[in-house]
């Protein structure tokens, strides 16, 4: 079985995960848990703990994610909700062997063909399936932008929704209920691809620009999802990487190069601070 040391786009608070690196997640926890068994459970909460016997001998159906939230579905109708928040991180090990890190252990799910650890993660929860569309969270969330349901002319008419189209694009875009699974480095990659200025609203917007935005929205994103966290397209990163540029400079098109040339116009992309989240944009291409 491959071993893996988590995820790897975690390079530094630019790449904390988002839905692409919680699919990737999921992908991973599915080669040890998806149709197998639970041989073993065990949570490091006392409450939850005490119900680990509830997973014992069932098996895994599904392992889905909603956004930024992953989702392991039992067969007993029960269903572990995580969501990593900053710090959260999983791990699949052969059975008995456990990663090297700093981290602390809250969730081990073991199966005949290995484990699936999770550590530093605050919020966890066993739930009823039936509960589920009335979590707080969950019950909140927009439509996922990895979904294959989702098309970008639905997309381009939620952008027209009364309760979406008077606010700011830089704001919108970091709202999990306009579109879930969208975050810090996606928000700049997703405006800049769409050549949008992060302070104009949707209202502002012709409908030929809403519709690239929602084009761009779903393509980036799924683009990220392919290539582990990449954002910039292929025919650049083979000739930055001809170049001789490690992943950090090739992965993203404006997203933490601030000072650096535009790659489509040479304009210095500029880094600005919203609501103490980092933002990056070219003043040309998204005038």
């Amino acid at each position: 079985m491959a071993v893996d040391d988590g995820c790897s786009n975690n390079e530094d608070d630019a790449c904390m995960p988002e839905g692409p690196e919680i699919r990737i997640e999921a992908d991973r926890i599915e080669t040890v848990l998806l149709g197998e068994a639970v041989e073993e459970a065990w949570f490091a909460r006392a409450d939850l703990q005490r119900r680990s016997r509830e997973l014992a001998g069932c098996r895994v159906t599904a392992v889905e994610t909603r956004g930024k939230a992953l989702l392991t579905r039992f067969d007993n109708d029960l269903v572990l909700y995580t969501h990593n928040q900053l710090y959260g991180r999983w791990y699949v090990r052969p059975r008995g062997e456990l990663p090297r890190t700093g981290r602390s252990l809250r969730v081990a799910l073991h199966t005949s063909r290995g484990s699936a650890l999770l550590y530093s993660a605050s919020s966890i929860e066993l739930l009823e399936r039936a509960a589920l569309d009335q979590h707080p969270f969950l019950a909140r969330l927009g439509p996922d932008a990895l979904s294959p349901a989702l098309d970008w002319q639905a997309l381009a008419a939620r952008l027209d929704d009364a309760a979406f189209r008077g606010r700011a694009l830089a704001s919108l875009y970091l709202d999990q209920h306009f579109l879930a699974g969208i975050g810090n480095y996606l928000r700049s990659e997703i405006l800049f691809f769409a050549r949008l200025s992060p302070w104009r609203k949707p209202r502002e917007l012709r409908r030929g620009e809403r519709g690239r935005l929602a084009r761009c929205s779903l393509a980036i994103t799924r683009r990220a999802y392919r290539t582990r966290g990449v954002t910039n397209p292929p025919r650049r990163v083979a000739t930055l990487k001809a170049a001789g540029e490690r992943r950090g400079r090739y992965r993203f098109a404006v997203f933490g190069r601030d000072g650096r040339p535009c790659y489509e116009c040479g304009t210095p992309v500029e880094r600005v601070t919203l609501n103490s989240r980092r933002l990056y944009w070219c003043p040309s291409c998204q005038a």
